[in-house]
């Protein structure tokens, strides 16, 4: 959550209820909804490290907000997440650590894991296609469930290969 709060920060200086907002209009119904509570937190936390500065601004009739901006220290820490490349593939997926090392425990055979996590891929597949379907205007939010849908579809077809190989 900080690293996007700062990415926020470095288009404009906003306050937490407008950070929630643009958070959502961005990635759309995708993306899990920001807790505002979350992020005042990460806020407080992100001043406190010197990455953002807030200032009060009063407002009539209504108590003050206080408004952040991103500070150098914070423009080079994001800097550093934009070009640093991202977690590639899983080595230690957990799954698989499940299908390998069921085998003799006599708790698990090897097809009923596949079988499973297939059913769990499939269930999620169908959960992306119905938000797809529910927001349908957000582009963002339409490349994050594609993206989610094909890593989906490479998990099948991972499980298929694991099948052949190893039942």
């Amino acid at each position: 959550m900080r690293l996007q709060l700062l990415a926020l920060l470095a288009r404009q200086p906003a306050y937490g209820y407008e950070l929630k907002q643009d958070l959502e209009q961005t990635f759309g119904a995708a993306y899990p909804q920001p807790n505002i509570g979350q992020i005042y937190v990460t806020l407080n936390r992100l001043e406190k490290n010197g990455l953002i500065r807030g200032r009060e601004v009063p407002q009539d009739g209504r108590p003050d907000k206080k408004v952040y901006e991103i500070t150098e220290e914070g423009t080079s820490e994001l800097a550093q997440w934009f070009a640093a490349p991202t977690e590639g593939p899983r080595v230690r997926d957990e799954f698989f650590m499940k299908l390998i090392l069921a085998p003799g425990t006599e708790l698990a055979d090897q097809l009923t894991l596949i079988n499973n996590q297939r059913r769990h891929c499939l269930t999620v597949m169908r959960g992306l296609n119905r938000l797809a379907g529910e927001d349908r205007e957000n582009r963002v939010s339409q490349l994050l469930i594609e993206g989610a849908v094909l890593h989906l579809q490479a998990d099948l077809d991972w499980l298929e290969r694991c099948q052949e190989e190893l039942t």
